[in-house]
């Protein structure tokens, strides 16, 4: 099991008296369903788990927006009651019946005492096509991305984890302990962060099965975009989605990413992957105040991949290719250090908003 940093916080809203419905956001295959269960596992919590991609029919029943009903047919699909405030209730993939969305308002305003997590990735898609209101200000965002370098050492090396978590700044590291961590950090730069790739090297230690299975990940992404694109755009999306791990630390122009299509369209594609978060913009701004992204120039900006595992996989960069990069150019230089600090540096509390700076003259 690999414990996630994002669980204490569960922990903590769930103890919480003023909580309100919590939703979980993030790509798909981050962890974010596991993330709920093993909350629950962890906690001794009962949990009631219903998967709405099974059950479209329950769109229609949270669009009349009564509460009682709504309970009474979860807890007919649950098999088990949710009022009692003891036990978790987790609506997973709630894209799939977007009226469910507009009524964890009423779970916040009537019935407080339920602990409701809800998951989903692609809900712009789906607010995109319904005309209703979020509920803002009666539910809580959680924005859950790959796991970090931390969680990947946790998981694997518990004993460097520990050093890292007792370490001082201004203290010396002993070479012997740096070196294991450089040696784990170029792993991670390899393995990535997602969740069924940092396993699967746990378990067999075997990094091509590692590059099997963020394959098979990376085809599960280029399957999905025939959830939220029109069939013309399919070929483009394919082709900004394997060009955004090769242009990391490179200011984005439309032409690079597809020659023969207009900036217009490939700048909609680009704004698709963005809100389906398998990337991230990262803006130019001019840094003369705070807040930084107050400045931004929108029309500037590089992108960040999901994760660094994956960028390395979709760029065909193999194990051999890690092993002759010396440690001063892995750690400094190039797309993947600006992968790696990027996607450390994202917030789970809000949507992504990063800037960097340049000097264009």
């Amino acid at each position: 099991m690999i414990l996630r940093q994002a669980e204490h916080y569960l922990r903590e809203w769930h103890r919480s008296r003023r909580r309100k419905p919590l939703v979980l956001r993030g790509a798909r295959q981050v962890g974010k369903s596991t993330l709920v269960r093993q909350l629950a596992a962890n906690n001794n919590i009962a949990l009631a788990e219903i998967n709405l991609e099974r059950h479209l029919y329950l769109d229609a029943v949270f669009k009349t927006l009564d509460l009682d009903r709504i309970i009474y047919e979860l807890e007919a699909v649950a098999g088990q009651k949710v009022t009692s405030g003891e036990i978790i209730l987790f609506l997973d993939e709630i894209q799939g019946t977007p009226h469910a969305i507009q009524a964890l308002r009423y779970f916040y305003e009537e019935k407080p005492y339920i602990p409701v997590v809800a998951a989903g990735s692609l809900l712009e898609f789906t607010l995109a096509d319904h005309h209703f209101s979020m509920p803002v200000g009666r539910i809580t965002y959680y924005h859950l991305g790959p796991l970090t370098f931390k969680e990947f050492l946790s998981a694997v090396s518990p004993d460097l984890d520990k050093y890292l978590a007792d370490f001082r700044l201004g203290e010396e590291i002993p070479t012997a302990a740096h070196k294991k961590l450089l040696n784990r950090q170029r792993e991670y730069l390899f393995v990535g962060g997602m969740p069924e790739a940092v396993q699967v090297f746990i378990d067999e230690g075997s990094l091509t099965e590692v590059t099997a299975v963020q394959r098979s990940i990376a085809d599960t992404y280029q399957d999905d975009f025939t959830k939220y694109a029109k069939q013309k755009d399919l070929v483009l999306l394919q082709q900004v989605f394997r060009y955004i791990p090769r242009g990391l630390g490179k200011k984005v122009k439309y032409s690079n990413m597809a020659r023969e299509e207009p900036s217009v369209r490939v700048k909609n594609v680009v704004e698709l992957l963005t809100n389906a978060r398998i990337c991230h913009q990262v803006y130019h701004s001019h840094c003369t105040g705070i807040p930084l992204y107050a400045d931004i120039n929108p029309n500037a900006y590089k992108l960040l991949f999901m994760d660094v595992g994956m960028t390395n996989n979709i760029c065909g960069n193999d194990w051999l290719f890690f092993e002759l990069i010396d440690e001063r150019g892995l750690v400094n230089e190039g797309g993947l250090a600006e992968q790696f600090i990027g996607q450390h540096l994202l917030q789970p509390h809000q949507a992504p908003q990063l800037c960097y700076w340049i000097r264009e003259g």
